[in-house]
């Protein structure tokens, strides 16, 4: 190609195929990523509703036996929650204790 206008020609018309092909991977990948993005959305949202209208459900039959029942949300048992408490309680005096032994010291100066 000894002529440079013809070059350039191909060139421009490489460039513009080469943009274009580009533009259209970076829009189909873009879309795709939105569309798995809105079925993910859709299905936590039904997830949900799920898990709500089961609830509710729950209450429901609960309210109408009489029979109210707690639920553990941290998958806990009773008793764990339990030593948790006395755990807690236990915190509590030491913590107490070390503060009334601070207030005395404190008091003596």
């Amino acid at each position: 190609m000894s002529n440079p206008v013809v070059q350039a020609f191909f060139v421009g018309r490489a460039i513009a195929e080469v943009l274009s092909e580009r533009t259209e991977r970076a829009l189909t990948d873009v879309l795709s990523e939105w569309g798995k993005l809105e079925a993910e959305a859709r299905e936590n949202l039904r997830q949900f509703t799920d898990e709500v209208i089961e609830r509710a459900n729950r209450a429901a039959q609960a309210a109408e036996t009489g029979v109210y029942t707690t639920q553990y949300t941290s998958g806990e048992a009773p008793g764990d929650i339990q030593a948790n408490i006395d755990d807690l309680r236990a915190e509590m005096a030491t913590l107490r204790s070390e503060l009334q032994r601070y207030r005395s010291g404190n008091s003596a100066e």
